[in-house]
Order: C-alpha cells, then sequence, then structure tokens
C-alpha cells in the first residue's frame, strides 16, 4: 500500500510492527516477522531515511506519527509528481514546436489554420482552451460567436483563474455594452483579471499560452478565424498586444482603498468607474438596470456629498482616494 512513498511491503511490515508495540527492539520484532535481525537492521535503516521512524538509542528506535511522517512523504512525492509532469508538459511543448518547425518547412501554409463556420470555430475554439496552463490575453470586442452570457463567461473566468492562468483582457466601450457585464468585469478583476480599456480595438484577438493566437479573419465579422501558430507572424501578435496593453487604462483601480466616512457603497463604485471610462448616463443605466435619470440623480448626489461641482472633479477625486 505504501509502496507509492518508496516504501516497501516488508518495509511497511516493520513499521507497523514498530507501530503496534513501539517498545520492542530490533531483535524482538525479527522474531515476530520471522526473519533474520539483519534483515530488520536493513529495514529499520531504509525507515528512518525515509523520516518513519527514529533512533533513541542503539538498538531502539521509535515510529514517528503516520500524519506527520507519511504526510510529508506524500507531500515530497506530490511535489516531485508535479514538477515531473510540467517538465513533461514542457518537453511536450518543445518536441510539438520542432515538429511543426519541420512541418513548415515542407508546407509554409501551416503556419496559420483558416477555419470557418460556426460549428468548427467553436470546437477548434474548446480544443485550445481546454488546453490552456499559463496564459489567456485577450483584445476584446463584439461580434461574438453564438449567444452571450455573464454566467457562462464568469464560469470561464473563474476557472482560468483557479487554475492559475494569467489573464489580461483590454476592452472597448462596446463590449461592455451587454446589461452587468461591466460589473462582472470589475469583480472578476477582484480575483484576479488584469482589465483594461481602450476607446477602439483594430480587432478581436485571443493569445493562449503565447504558443497559439486567434484573431478574427474580418473585422466586424465571427463566421471565421485566423489560428496563428508559433512563428514571426505570432511574435508580432504578443508584440501588438504588448503596446495596446499599455496605453489602456485599469478598469479597477491597484492604488490602497482610503476608509473614510463618505465610502461609496458598491454599486456607486461601479458607477463612478464607468462614468471613469466614458460612458454616458444612458449606458450606465442599461449596465444597473435603472433609469438615465436615475443615474444623473445618484451622480448629482455623490458629487453633493463629496463637495464638488463637475463630474470630472468627481472622477479625479474617486481615483485620487483610490475608489476606481
Amino acid at each position: 500500500m505504501l509502496g507509492t512513498l518508496g516504501i516497501s511491503e516488508f518495509d511497511e511490515r516493520v513499521y507497523r510492527a514498530y507501530l503496534a508495540k513501539p517498545d520492542r527492539t530490533a531483535r524482538e520484532i525479527a522474531g515476530d516477522l520471522g526473519a533474520t535481525p539483519s534483515r530488520i537492521q536493513h529495514a529499520v535503516a531504509r525507515l528512518v531515511e525515509l523520516g518513519v521512524l527514529r533512533r533513541e538509542q542503539p538498538g531502539q528506535y521509535r515510529p514517528i506519527s503516520p500524519r506527520t511522517a507519511l504526510g510529508a512523504l506524500l507531500a515530497k512525492h506530490r511535489a516531485d509528481s508535479e514538477a515531473a509532469f510540467a517538465a513533461l508538459g514542457d518537453m511536450v511543448d518543445e518536441l510539438a514546436s520542432e515538429y511543426r518547425a519541420c512541418r513548415l518547412q515542407g508546407d509554409p501554409t501551416e503556419l496559420v489554420e483558416v477555419i470557418t463556420g460556426e460549428e468548427a470555430i467553436t470546437l477548434r475554439v474548446a480544443e485550445l482552451t481546454q488546453s490552456m496552463r499559463t496564459h489567456f490575453w485577450v483584445l476584446d470586442q463584439p461580434p461574438y460567436l453564438g449567444p452571450y452570457s455573464t454566467e457562462l463567461e464568469e464560469t470561464f473566468t473563474r476557472d482560468l483563474l483557479d487554475r492559475g492562468v494569467d489573464i489580461r483582457s483590454v476592452y472597448t466601450p462596446e463590449a461592455l455594452e451587454h446589461p452587468g457585464r461591466f460589473g462582472l468585469i470589475t469583480r472578476l478583476a477582484q480575483h484576479g483579471e488584469q482589465a483594461r480599456l481602450l476607446p477602439a480595438l483594430p480587432f478581436r484577438l485571443r493569445i493562449m499560452d503565447r504558443r497559439v493566437a486567434l484573431v478574427a479573419l474580418i473585422g466586424g465579422r465571427h463566421d471565421g478565424i485566423a489560428v496563428v501558430h508559433p512563428s514571426g507572424l505570432l511574435d508580432a501578435l504578443l508584440e501588438l498586444f504588448d503596446i495596446y496593453w499599455q496605453r489602456a487604462q485599469p478598469i479597477v483601480s491597484t492604488a490602497p482603498e482610503t476608509e473614510t466616512l463618505d465610502q461609496p457603497n458598491t454599486e456607486d463604485l461601479l458607477l463612478l468607474r464607468m462614468l471613469q471610462a466614458g460612458y454616458k448616463d444612458q449606458a450606465i443605466a442599461r449596465q444597473l438596470g435603472t433609469s438615465a435619470r436615475t443615474v444623473t440623480r445618484r451622480i448629482a448626489t455623490i458629487t453633493s456629498r463629496l463637495g464638488l461641482d463637475t463630474r470630472f472633479q468627481v472622477g479625479a477625486e474617486a481615483a485620487k482616494r483610490g475608489w476606481i
């Protein structure tokens, strides 16, 4: 049973014998197990090296608590296994790159996959998404493939974050027009997604593990994509993403919040973030599920509470206090 931890069947019997009666000598255990004292001594030496027995005096050993000793062995083997699988994954990636490089020499068209049709695109995107391990970088703007759902996006993004994937997203205002999506993005940002905003983007782009990129073939349409594999073209797309990332403004401030008596509630913070992002009252109202008149009144209330006169001053003061 303990062979996975490096403890042989016989050594496990010796360990169990010590657990049953810790005060026995190695010679007594040899008699109980029907083994020679020499074999018991060798088993004891291995168990001491593994940290499950400790020597108290010549010929006298004590078992260490299984939860402590075996727990430590289990943690070590788990860490070793994870490191081995990670190294194996890197080797698979390396071999795949070598294979693709050789194929490209004979057929350069394999540099880019061109996929058309909603069903084929959905299947290919799902395959690539399931294999993601390290990075998911996005330039996000509509239109989208299939119906959009905040619930599906939240589940998908939280799963990636739980797996430790580095998520960086640059959104356009149009990408955040769907009711409730701006609030969702701010929540996800608090869980680890790095979200930024730009007034416009040239196209929709997804970069996965910095090894593959998905690009819409025609702007404003989603019925055809190019899947770009490791190459100079992929390097150029990585550089392009970094340029837009540096230009974009964070949707959620990374500055520490200042606790004050006039600290706005969660919904007012969301309103302030949309105001800073350039949303008009009507667009804010759609996100919050209320009327433009109510939004205008709430902005006026916040402005008055802060003792300010203009919306610009409100945005500057909110940023200064680390609210947005």
